[in-house]
């Protein structure tokens, strides 16, 4: 694929006014071409949407099949949808080629909205044209769009003030972008020339400035810095490391196995700053049967860093769902003599790597600054809404720290609220006056059911803000005619859990 041209300032004011004049944005789409068509795109498939659109010329209609569907458009069509950029315009950026009185696309710009616990926004995102757009595979060097894994990062981002952020990897930019709505600069680093391109063009489409943009492999563009905040959605993919597989820049690290993660793990807390915090996605093998969240525990030990480490596998998949899921991720048909060649060669190589599974997840990391460490490696697999993801996190940290150089004394003096999501179940047997089992349900965050006892759920239930926690077990243990201080060191250490994951919350 060629390389585009460095994208003039100019250029991109002009054609983010023609966007916004033609109201390019998410809602007016979905109200032009109906909620299904709209999935359908989700989905890498158009046809839905560009028969939405196939006899109307409003100049929406012209930027929606050229840009969000990827179709070629008459020259006139376009010149009249792009008075101020004009079709030079395009062509310079790079955006479109003419072929004859048509205008074909080189890259997808789509808008992308964004929301959070501290407000909600909307970009436009250039990326490089899908498989819908290509009628087949990607080439090796696709720059992609935004995607469920991207997303799902950018929700995850600590939503609190910083400094400097490093976006290792930044593909077409979603992350430097969210990045940048809270730190003071970014650096987005990135193998591909062509994907720094893109992130460069987004940013000026957008108005965000502030970001730079550094071309190199891992960490080797910014040798000797030291960064508040670096995040990443790495090519962490595990991909047969043969001549004849594919090797897509922007999943496919290179290395054999899980290594691209490993080495992220193990390298990062050189380029943090003190108290400075990592978040990415990765996968991770189980392998020669030692398990995959104690692999990353192993390349956490490995880094030499004093690191603060919080890792959460959402999902766990067979070598043959594996394969099967990159192997159509690219667009690569089931049925096919290619697929089922790759499909091979994925399998022979857990086979030969003694892989039975392989995790996704989430990695926080942080600079320790204190004495205590947290070392949290969990399975949290049910199905959980990750907008606000991000602030959920930031108050967990926030929740350890404080909880982490407090005795169970000062637990116990501590006055507390329960979060305003919790609920509580409980479930009886027929005819049963006492519940058999009592639950407490957490709305938001990880959407966490923890099984709780009468002590707990009472005590839960009374956390309003007024009396202190050690003052609310005494008054329990009363009731339920207990020993006050055999309950008190039952429920102090709980009560620090509770905290953590957000259920419980400080009154002040």
């Amino acid at each position: 694929m060629h390389q585009l041209p460095d994208p003039d300032p100019d250029l991109c004011r002009r054609l983010a006014a023609d966007l916004h004049a033609a109201g390019f944005r998410s809602d007016r789409l979905r109200e032009l071409w109906g909620s299904a068509a709209d999935a359908a795109i989700g989905r890498g498939d158009a046809l839905p949407a560009r028969r939405a659109f196939a006899r109307d010329d409003h100049p929406l209609a012209t930027i929606a099949r050229l840009f969000g569907i990827g179709d070629p458009v008459p020259a006139e069509a376009v010149a009249a949808a792009f008075p101020a950029t004009g079709v030079a315009g395009l062509e310079a950026l790079g955006a479109v080629a003419r072929d004859g009185g048509m205008l074909h696309p080189q890259l997808l710009i789509r808008p992308q909205d964004w929301v959070d616990d501290t407000g909600a926004g909307q970009w436009w995102i250039a990326s490089d044209l899908d498989e819908a757009a290509l009628h087949g595979a990607l080439p090796e060097d696709h720059v992609l769009g935004v995607g469920g894994a991207s997303l799902t990062l950018a929700g995850l981002q600590l939503p609190v003030p910083t400094g400097r952020v490093l976006d290792l990897g930044t593909g077409c930019g979603i992350q430097a972008l969210r990045a940048r709505l809270f730190a003071d600069a970014v650096v987005a680093t990135d193998v591909s020339a062509r994907a720094l391109a893109i992130t460069r063009l987004n940013a000026l489409l957008n108005g965000v400035d502030g970001i730079d943009v550094r071309l190199g492999d891992m960490f080797a563009p910014v040798d000797g810095e030291l960064f508040d905040r670096v995040v990443s959605n790495p090519p962490f993919v595990i991909t047969p490391r043969t001549d004849e597989m594919p090797a897509y820049e922007y999943r496919d690290g290179g290395r054999i196995g899980d290594g691209v993660v490993a080495s992220f793990v193990e390298t990062v807390g050189r380029v943090l700053a003190p108290g400075g915090v990592a978040q990415l996605l990765g996968n991770w093998e189980t392998k020669d049967g030692v398990d995959g969240l104690n692999r990353v525990r192993q390349w956490v030990a490995a880094s030499g860093i004093p690191l603060d480490a919080w890792v959460i596998e959402r999902e766990r998949l067979d070598p043959v769902a594996y394969a099967q899921l990159w192997i159509r991720d690219a667009g690569t048909l089931p049925g096919s003599p290619e697929y089922d060649r790759m499909l091979g060669a994925w399998l022979d190589d857990f086979e030969a790597r003694g892989v039975s599974e392989i995790g996704f997840g989430y990695v926080l990391l942080r600079r320790a600054t204190g004495s205590a460490r947290l070392a949290r490696y969990e399975r949290v697999l049910q199905p959980v809404a990750e907008a606000g993801l991000g602030a959920a996190l930031a108050r967990s940290l926030d929740a350890w720290d404080r909880v982490s150089g407090m005795d169970d004394a000062a637990v116990a003096a501590s006055v507390l609220l329960t979060a305003p999501d919790v609920t509580e179940a409980r479930h009886h047997l027929p005819g049963a006056e006492a519940p058999s089992v009592i639950e407490l349900h957490q709305g938001g965050g990880f959407a966490r059911v923890l099984e709780a006892d009468p002590a707990l759920a009472a005590l839960v239930g009374a956390c309003d803000g007024d009396l202190a926690v050690g003052v609310l077990i005494d008054a329990i243990a009363q009731l339920l005619d207990a020993d006050a201080a055999a309950l008190r060191a039952d429920l102090v250490p709980r009560v620090r859990e509770l905290l953590f994951i957000g259920m419980l919350r400080f009154a002040d």
